[in-house]
């Protein structure tokens, strides 16, 4: 098994993002992993075993020739995309991932600039990615904000966005949900960059305040691009609330997020 093992299980983790999640999702050790991969090591009985469940193939299909074994996987996956779903929503939204528009060139890092709407007056910086994921476009989006005065880190309200990008019609749609406390949604729509490279993003943002009464609120928002691979750490220490008059902001981030006649750069229904 182990001489045709390395080269099938490569094929099978080329359709996730990479090798460290599928590790992450079997809950096997990345060295050990890697061990499978370069052929230096078979798994146990039991770690196959959870190999082939995770992947969807039979242990002994793990050990077929690398071509042979490719032909395999390509039919499978093409049974299942033209079987139909049982999925209402998965049926819902199909059109979507049908027609929308690439947005590989959008893919990579951003800070998003905000206008908080649970703290008026002030803006929200966040960290945002985007990426491509079996044809469909998903980002993640950080924020935190300052609980109290003291800067102590349990003082830090969290939050992680998960959601799902797509462009129709010359403008780029994300719909989000808080993925800690499944409490709240959020639209972000986008105008595209026609340039060649892209540096900033203008659009609204709507969704509802963190406060007692969660008011609705729309906002100016802005995307600005930070590269492909960035330092994740570094960027998300800037992830915060900041003053209007923070001259870590420069003065084109405040424009952009004033450029309307709004009561704190916020609408609020009441």
């Amino acid at each position: 098994m182990a001489e045709h093992l390395g080269d099938n299980l490569k094929l099978l983790c080329s359709h996730y993002r990479s090798i460290a999640e599928v590790c992450r999702q079997l809950a096997i050790n990345r060295a050990q992993f890697n061990k499978y991969l370069s052929g230096q090591s078979r798994p146990t009985p039991y770690n196959l075993k959870r190999i082939g469940d995770f992947f969807g193939v039979e242990d002994y299909e793990l050990a077929l020739p690398p071509e042979q074994f490719a032909r395999l996987i390509g039919a499978r996956a093409g049974e299942a995309s033209r079987a139909p779903t049982r999925d209402p929503l998965q049926r819902l939204l199909q059109p979507l991932r049908e027609h929308t528009g690439d947005l590989r060139r959008y893919c990579g890092y951003y800070f998003e600039y905000s206008n908080c709407m649970s703290v008026p007056g002030c803006v929200l910086l966040s960290l945002v990615q985007l990426w491509e994921e079996d044809g469909v476009f998903l980002f993640e989006r950080q924020e935190r904000q300052e609980r109290a005065a003291s800067g102590d880190d349990e003082d830090w309200v969290r939050c992680r966005y998960l959601g799902a990008a797509f462009a129709l019609h010359d403008r780029l749609f994300l719909t989000d949900y808080e993925s800690l406390t499944l409490n709240e949604m959020s639209q972000t729509i986008l105008i595209p960059s026609y340039k060649s490279r892209i540096t900033r993003l203008n659009g609204l943002k709507t969704g509802v305040s963190s406060g007692d009464r969660r008011n609705p609120a729309c906002t100016r928002v802005v995307w600005e691009y930070l590269g492909a691979e960035i330092n994740r750490i570094n960027a998300y220490r800037q992830v915060r609330l900041y003053a209007p008059d923070d001259p870590r902001l420069d003065d084109d981030i405040r424009q952009r997020l004033a450029e309307a006649p709004l009561k704190n750069g916020l609408f609020e229904i009441e």
